[in-house]
């Protein structure tokens, strides 16, 4: 049993020790190379490496691979662990010595069997999980959508974040938190843009169907209760719900949406990920909650039944998107603070450890959670480029009073605002002494795509650079946990 044993570490031991010489060193040596081979992989490989392993393995071919080579894999152990067991002439033992060992090898054979079986299971929820969430093109789409490197022509790329409260009781869809990731593909270094829900008059771009049904901006008559329906979040829901305006095409909120935050900003989205809030409570518990320090008493409830108590602890799902959503006795900009620090929470703590132990809850947690129009071919460039988000410099810009009026937004201040951030967010931060200089609104930054600036009404002047705010990091007032 002790050579069986050394045999399912080192394999060809049980070999040697039967004078199989030959077939004992062949696998030691196999095996030894295997090792090394690991070690230094793991010893060299640099951040470059590992994203592009990373992104490797979102292919749909190349997991299926995958899998079957794990289980052909964990099934040769198997036999080599049996087969080391039956070398050593276990039948020159007494029969109840035959018994026992026989069991003690077999129970072995199937321990060791174990972790493949659970590394082909993660493999194939993953798959799965995938193949739900993104779109899988047919096979000409697939060669058009996937170039060899989609990055090597530009310096950014840009992600619409939505917060979504859809749900069965409700009919369409309501952005209520929207935010924009422009990452720069060289460093990783991001900035994080915050729209308000409640964003008024909305422009949209030149030509566009909603800009010929709306050329004075998005206006329409109070809502019988008085509320309105023409805030920047009801965008997705009015384009869903009038396909006339678009030629009878159904579900063209997510564009729409994408085209007119983009035009507001001065940037070209290139994809949007909508999140179900109720999902989003669901992913939290399924990494075991988040660790926050609630700085006062939020309630929420629609009688005010609700609390999430201040302090510091760690919440769970629902304590959190309730954190992060609720406008009881405060307003859009405080809770936008607030789902900033949910957002880097779950930046700092999803670390690679949780995500294993926790793997099928997550991505069961996934497939409910997350809408969204990135190619599955996509991927694979987008991870590596996600990985390096992870561990570069994260600032945020809010769009909220006093830096812009929601009622009356300043658009070409909020363009000339954007583009200075991310000019800011890949160089040194500037002394005091030029900073000034550098937040002059000129020009969108190099390589950055632009929409068209809306014409700027007669006699409003033009944002002088100490309107210009500087990102602030994504936790900028959160409280430490």
């Amino acid at each position: 049993m002790g050579w069986t044993l050394l045999s399912a570490i080192a394999p060809g031991a049980a070999h040697l020790r039967a004078g199989r010489r030959r077939t004992g060193l062949a696998l030691l040596i196999g095996y030894a190379v295997l090792l090394l081979g690991l070690l230094w992989l793991v010893l060299t490989a640099d951040g470059d490496l590992v994203g592009a392993l990373a992104g490797a393995l979102t292919s749909d071919s190349l997991l299926t691979v995958v899998i079957i080579a794990v289980v052909a894999l964990g099934l040769g152990w198997f036999a080599l662990i049996l087969h080391s067991y039956l070398v050593l002439a276990p039948g020159r033992l007494p029969q109840a010595g035959q018994i026992l060992s026989g069991t003690l090898a077999g129970l072995l054979a199937v321990g060791m069997v174990l972790p493949f079986g659970l590394a082909a299971q993660y493999v194939w929820v993953y798959q799965q999980t995938l193949n739900s969430v993104f779109d899988t093109p047919t096979e000409p789409q697939a060669a058009e959508q996937a170039p060899k490197d989609p990055w090597a022509d530009r310096t950014r790329v840009n992600v619409l974040l939505l917060g979504g409260d859809a749900d069965d009781n409700r009919i369409g869809v309501r952005t209520d938190s929207m935010h924009v990731a422009s990452i720069d593909v060289k460093s990783g270094n991001t900035v994080l843009f915050s729209l308000p829900r409640n964003l008024e008059d909305v422009r949209f771009p030149p030509g566009t169907p909603m800009a010929e049904r709306f050329p004075q901006g998005f206006r329409l008559p109070p809502d019988a209760n008085g509320g309105r329906s023409d805030l920047l979040n009801s965008v997705w829901e009015y384009a869903d719900a009038h396909p006339e305006i678009f030629g009878g095409k159904k579900r063209q909120g997510p564009h729409v949406l994408k085209e007119t935050i983009g035009y507001t900003l001065g940037l070209k989205i290139d994809w949007y990920a909508l999140v179900n809030m109720w999902g989003f409570a669901r992913l939290i518990d399924a990494i075991g909650g988040i660790e926050l320090t609630v700085e006062q008493d939020v309630v929420f409830g629609k009688y005010n039944e609700g609390l999430v108590k201040a302090g510091t602890r760690r919440l769970k799902g629902a304590d959190a998107m309730w954190y992060a959503r609720s406008r009881t006795f405060s307003d859009d900009f405080t809770r936008m603070r607030r789902q900033r620090c949910v957002m880097g929470a779950l930046l700092t703590q999803a670390d690679p450890a949780t995500v294993l132990l926790r793997f099928n809850g997550i991505a069961a947690a996934t497939k409910q959670l997350v809408r969204t129009d990135i190619p599955r071919p996509v991927l694979e460039h987008l991870v590596p480029l996600a990985l390096k988000v992870k561990s570069a410099r994260v600032t945020s810009v809010q769009f909220v009073p006093p830096l812009i009026n929601t009622g009356y937004p300043d658009w070409v201040k909020i363009r000339a605002v954007t583009a200075k951030a991310l000019r800011d967010s890949v160089r040194p931060r500037p002394s005091a002494a030029t900073a000034d200089q550098s937040a002059t609104p000129t020009a969108t930054p190099s390589g950055t795509p632009s929409g068209t600036p809306a014409a700027r009404p007669s006699g409003t002047p033009t944002p002088k650079p100490r309107d210009v705010a500087a990102p602030k990091g994504i936790t900028d007032g959160c409280a430490a946990p």
